[in-house]
């Protein structure tokens, strides 16, 4: 659907009356696209939190073994959720450009996607031990066991992110936060009763947890599944026939979204590393670390709910043809972004042990007392990259909704990697320890944040595009 002049004059007329709340893309219209998925990646960061909290209460070797498996995990799923979660670019520029039937074709093709990791997944769990090796012994058996358990519910993963971007990608995000929440609370109610071994269940452990977060994965992939049964959506987005293989919109999505998914891969790839080289310094810096990322969940996960609301609100300009409004959706989701995270980086600074307080009621007083210690001076860090960190998530969301992926890819790259190098010769050459480390991190963020505003500023993003011109 093309805008004729006379009305792109009169949407510009009208986009530019009303206030900063008012407006088109203004505070109120982003608010409501992003709150639902604020709420449900709020939700992600608080069932983390608790699960990190219950393996703390557990053991303390628990939750150390659980942040770099977790990572390794994230490592090996990151790459195919990136490309299935592109599609939410896409259904966004065919929404704008009003073409439903697409949008059905090309959900299929991420949900393809998904059904062909799923196999693949499990492959990785023999080589778990060759992927472990280093810490005290007990340490390294939970790692093992909590990578092999959560390879079972990788592709369930891919298939949500596929699925959900159906809902994002229109803007009907309360239906993704209904279904995140009952994941979520499924989740929490298993890591409960799994852990500990309540209700007759047994006490499992770091397993516990890791049963846990595939049974609540592949329950919300059957949630989706059933919700996008009905009949009206079928017919009107083409889902029945959208299930065919599409060669070529298939491979567009690996176009674009394979330089999405691959800074996710460089950067879990990295974090992964810095987190064994951390974990190797000790066990009280091991678990603080751990704890000190837990606690940054609170503030970071929820942004990353309005960096998808932004590529959506991206994606739907562009596809309309409306440049402007999607620069002003993104200068309004970073405001709103940066008044979020400052609240946090003062409580993080000025009242740390009100994020402790939970740890400490379940674990012992002497083990976690050096460890309150530690976290406390890390939670200053993360008060300063998390500001940091909010920024690069807004921008690199307006970025991916215009289809500026390559760039992505290589900035996440160069930057992610000579970090993790720069930490490592540091701590070879200069003996830098934990707090050596964390400069690097925050450094690493700031250097992102920046190169990501500088782009986003530059405008070459305005007149990308992910979706095919109209016969």
């Amino acid at each position: 659907m093309r805008v004729t002049d006379d009305e792109a004059q009169v949407a510009r007329a009208d986009s530019k009356s009303g206030n900063w709340w008012t407006r088109a893309c203004g505070g109120r219209e982003v608010l409501y696209l992003a709150l639902p998925l604020v709420i449900s990646t709020a939700f992600w960061s608080v069932m983390w939190f608790i699960d990190r909290m219950f393996l703390f209460w557990y053991s303390s070797d628990s939750v150390a073994a659980a942040l770099p498996s977790g990572m390794a995990h994230w490592a090996l799923v990151c790459l195919p959720i990136g490309i299935a979660s592109y599609v939410n670019s896409f259904v966004a520029q065919y929404h704008g450009a009003g073409r439903p039937q697409q949008i059905g074709l090309i959900v299929a093709q991420g949900v393809r996607l998904g059904w062909i990791m799923t196999p693949l997944f499990l492959l990785a769990i023999p080589l778990a031990p060759y992927f472990f090796t280093e810490g005290t012994p007990s340490v390294v058996r939970q790692e093992i066991i909590f990578f092999q358990i959560l390879a079972l519910g990788g592709g369930a993963v891919v298939l949500n992110s596929a699925r959900s971007a159906f809902y994002t990608g229109r803007g009907l995000t309360w239906i993704v936060m209904l279904v995140d929440v009952a994941g979520t609370l499924v989740n929490t109610v298993l890591d409960y009763l799994l852990i500990f071994g309540h209700f007759g269940c047994p006490r499992m452990g770091i397993a516990g947890a890791a049963t846990a977060t595939v049974c609540a994965s592949w329950f919300t992939a059957f949630i989706f599944w059933l919700l996008m049964r009905r009949k009206a959506d079928r017919a009107e987005f083409g889902l029945d026939e959208g299930n065919r293989f599409d060669a070529a919109l298939f491979w567009r999505l690996l176009k674009f979204g394979g330089p999405s998914g691959l800074p996710l891969l460089v950067e879990a790839v990295a974090f992964s590393l810095l987190t064994r080289y951390v974990a190797a310094l000790g066990e009280t810096e091991g678990t603080a670390t751990a704890l000190a990322f837990n606690v940054n969940a609170l503030a970071f996960v929820p942004v990353i709910g309005l960096g998808i609301a932004v590529s959506t609100l991206v994606g739907q300009k562009l596809g309309e043809g409306r440049p402007d409004l999607a620069v002003r959706a993104t200068w309004t989701a970073q405001q709103l972004a940066f008044i979020y995270t400052l609240a946090f980086a003062a409580l993080y600074v000025f009242v740390p042990d009100l994020f402790l307080l939970a740890h400490a009621a379940g674990a012992k007083a002497e083990e976690f007392r050096a460890v309150r210690e530690t976290t406390v001076i890390l939670l200053r860090f993360v008060a300063v990259y998390c500001l940091l960190d909010a920024l690069q998530v807004i921008f690199v969301g307006a970025l991916k909704g215009a289809g500026d992926t390559r760039f992505i890819f290589v900035t996440a790259s160069i930057i992610s990697l000579g970090s993790i190098v720069i930490g490592r010769w540091g701590q070879i050459q200069f003996g830098w320890g934990l707090y050596g480390w964390w400069w690097v991190i925050t450094a690493w963020i700031c250097a992102l944040a920046l190169t990501y505003l500088c782009r986003f500023l530059q405008g070459r993003w305005k007149s990308m595009r992910v979706i095919e011109d109209p016969m």
